[in-house]
């Protein structure tokens, strides 16, 4: 790559047979062959670096956009959604004036290559996307998936990236409330690190990425621009890795959460006296990313002097400046009149803020270096146009007989004392045991409006002090569904992420996503992706759930082997009042159990399957929409009605990982009774969706069962919390204290 500033756009034009390294900046030749078309000459380094990026996997969609058109295509009408797909991240009404923004993202290779900077910079990026939405961060949830809980990497790549996001959200003063956390040996070399962030703000305080008002002054602010993280977007999230890696740390961006609670900060003081016309972040692709969509979705075009750019190294090429990831940065589109006002509270706050630029009243984005004219491109080819693929994809040789192997002939337990063993072999296995040592190294209850946070099905945060008015958050997926059949899979991490947050009262909205998956270039895997963007978009549709935006991330795969595909659903719901939230924990003895919804001999990627067999095969659950609509209207107006007082949806383990759960969190036991027309181990463990258990107060039982038999629910008393233990009649009796040492001991012992 040049670095000299000779490599002006007048240098290109006169030296077509320059040799530029576009194979080693990820580019194919036919998309080289394109940029030369557009510009109608060779691209000088600093063009190179800019498409080079931003027509990288990660950030024009090339291989998945075809098939994301859907999400737009199949949008269900929404009163709620106030910003779709497109924009940093989606808006929703919340009401009483109040909108909520949200999204989850993937860092997953720098997490591989560097766990804790990895970790710790996708939480950074995810919170300035929502900072510039306008809103104030409120908190943060991290769905993640690791290898097999006992190889010797998962001890390396774990504890990074526990560390990364506490150290970061911690340091933020931002509660972490949800996520998940699943090992399988799928994601060895491949963890999936995928941060969500959600804010809020009035109405009117609403900010896009445009770039707007011939004049208008152009201010980078924040961090200066280093080294750290040059070409991430295309180098790291863009290609598969092959066994010689991990190799490639100064592609890793390097976080300080200092840094940007001063960035937080300043921006909403700006918002606040109305000083920004459009902003953006840097993050994936950074100068390049910034100032490219700026200039596409505003009126006219940009000039920036990239010489302006505060820099931590004065080596760096103007091409490693305009490729560089550094954290903690924006771009701030200012009216003349307002920039002094604007530089005096970046300076208030700490912030470094400097004038690097201008809109034009053209149509170009023209970038100088040194005196001389680096870039001249029309900004849509490089932010909105580049390669679209419609990539082969053909449904895998192997899914066949997969689906023949079928999980319900496998041997089942045949005595009441082989159940309780399967029991707490299930309990204990590192999916379903505590996750206390991960979520312990969070703060939960920082700024004091956390009402719900993990373990609960979602998290829950009061935004109106005075109402009480608040919205609940559920990240799902399971990829050992989605393998077995990936549209089923999709709306199954649809369907649990919305059934979470009904369970605690709240009123699903809309849907941000995060899909993980292997090689775009593998058909099967392709048809994989296209199949689970299918199943979710119609899923959405059916729900009324619009997806406001998200993330794909593609190339997670080591050699020939990729991850399990996996398609991580986040859900927000609203909650009129807190306080009627409805908890896991049991709250009082006498209470009666009653499971909703019906139960099937289900075991299809199971965790009885995956813990008892080391099995995965056949079918997974079925899924009803209608019935999980008609289940979470139950659960939320039973909550909001007072007649039930914990409830804890049913998915990966079955009934009797809730009723454990449940058990131990509010330390109180449970008698149960197995249901006519089913026989204990089905009862105990089938995977059947659309299912709840809740604890109903005696005085609330007609009225509860009254509903649920006008509405056509089935509810079917099954026992009583009562005791100090959990209590198969008939079958086995396990203490509280046996079963709470087995649920914790277990990821403690492997990290030890």
């Amino acid at each position: 790559m040049s670095r000299t500033p000779l490599d002006t756009v007048e240098h290109a034009a006169a030296t077509p047979d320059v040799e530029l390294p576009w194979a080693e900046l990820g580019l194919k030749k036919d998309e080289y062959e394109r940029v030369v078309e557009i510009l109608g000459r060779r691209p000088t380094g600093a063009e190179l670096a800019m498409y080079s990026v931003m027509w990288s996997e990660h950030c024009s969609y090339k291989s998945s956009k075809v098939h994301l058109r859907q999400f737009g295509e199949k949008a269900p009408r929404s009163d709620a959604l106030l910003v779709g797909i497109g924009e940093n991240a989606g808006v929703v009404d919340v009401g009483q004036g109040y909108a909520v923004t949200f999204k989850v993202e993937s860092h997953n290779h720098p997490s591989y290559v560097e766990p804790y900077q990895g970790a710790a910079t996708g939480v950074g990026g995810i919170v300035r996307d929502i900072i510039a939405m306008g809103a104030r961060p409120v908190a943060v949830v991290d769905p993640l998936r690791f290898g097999a809980a006992d190889h010797p990497d998962t001890k390396r790549v774990l504890p990074g990236v526990v560390a990364g996001i506490g150290g970061y959200g911690n340091c933020l003063g931002l509660p972490n409330i949800g996520g998940e956390v699943v090992f399988d040996a799928c994601y060895q070399g491949n963890p999936l690190v995928n941060a969500g962030a959600i804010g809020v703000m009035r109405h009117e305080d609403i900010h896009l990425a445009k770039a707007s008002g011939a004049g208008n002054k152009v201010i980078l602010y924040g961090a200066r621009t280093g080294g750290d993280g040059i070409g991430g977007a295309s180098i790291l999230a863009s290609e598969t890795f092959d066994d010689a890696k991990p190799s490639k740390r100064p592609a890793v961006q390097v976080g300080d959460p200092f840094q940007e609670k001063l960035l937080i900060e300043c921006t909403l003081e700006a918002f606040k006296e109305k000083l920004v016309v459009g902003i953006q972040d840097l993050g994936a692709a950074g100068l390049s990313c910034a100032t490219s969509e700026l200039a596409s979705n505003g009126s006219g075009g940009m000039r920036v002097t990239l010489d302006d750019v505060p820099l931590r190294d004065s080596t760096l090429s103007p091409e490693e400046i305009l490729m560089s990831e550094s954290q903690e940065r924006m771009c701030a589109v200012v009216e003349p009149e307002k920039v002094d006002r604007f530089l005096e509270i970046c300076d208030k706050w700490d912030v470094i803020a400097t004038v690097i630029g201008e809109v034009t009243d053209g149509d170009r984005l023209e970038i100088f270096w040194h005196g001389g004219k680096i870039v001249d491109v029309d900004p849509r080819t490089v932010a909105h146009e580049g390669p679209t693929y419609e990539r082969p994809y053909a449904r895998p040789s192997w899914q066949d007989g997969l689906q023949a192997d079928d999980a319900n002939k496998l041997p089942r337990p045949a005595t009441g004392e082989e159940l309780r063993d399967q029991v707490l072999k299930l309990v204990s296995s590192p999916n379903q045991a505590s996750k206390k040592w991960i979520t312990s190294q969070y703060d939960h209850f920082v700024q004091g409006n956390t009402v719900l946070a993990q373990p609960e099905d979602s998290g829950m945060i009061r935004i109106d002090e005075e109402t009480g008015l608040g919205v609940a958050i559920a990240t799902d997926g399971n990829g050992r569904y989605a393998k077995l059949d990936p549209y089923t899979g999709a709306q199954l991490a649809l369907a649990e992420a919305y059934r979470n947050v009904a369970t605690t009262g709240a009123r699903p909205l809309a849907i941000s996503d995060c899909l993980n998956f292997g090689s775009p270039e593998d058909p099967a895997v392709m048809w994989q992706f296209a199949e689970a963007v299918r199943g979710l978009a119609d899923g959405c549709l059916q729900l009324g759930t619009p997806v406001t935006g998200g993330n794909v991330s593609l190339y997670n795969q080591t050699g020939e082997a990729a991850i399990h595909p996996t398609p991580v659903v986040a859900v927000l719901g609203v909650i009129d009042d807190v306080a009627r939230r409805t908890p896991v924990a049991f709250q009082e003895e006498g209470q009666l159990l009653y499971l909703l919804g019906d139960t099937r001999e289900e075991f299809g990627g199971s965790a009885w399957s995956q813990v008892v067999h080391d099995h995965l095969g056949g079918l997974p659950p079925k899924v009803d929409l209608e019935r999980e609509r008609l289940l979470a209207e139950i659960l939320i107006s039973a909550s909001r009605d007072g007649m039930i007082d914990s409830a804890h949806d049913l998915s990966d383990g079955g009934l009797v990982q809730a009723v454990v759960e449940s058990a131990l969190l509010g330390r109180k036991g449970a008698r149960l009774v197995v249901p006519d027309g089913l026989d204990a181990f089905t009862f105990l463990f089938s995977e059947s969706a659309g299912r709840a258990v809740v604890a109903v107060p005696r005085s609330e039982e007609v009225r509860f069962n009254d509903m649920c038999g006008a509405r056509g629910l089935p509810a079917t008393r099954i026992g009583v919390v009562d005791g100090d233990s959990v209590e198969v009649q008939g079958a086995f009796a396990l203490p509280l204290t046996e079963l709470s040492e087995a649920h914790e001991a277990t990821i403690p012992a492997l990290l030890a």
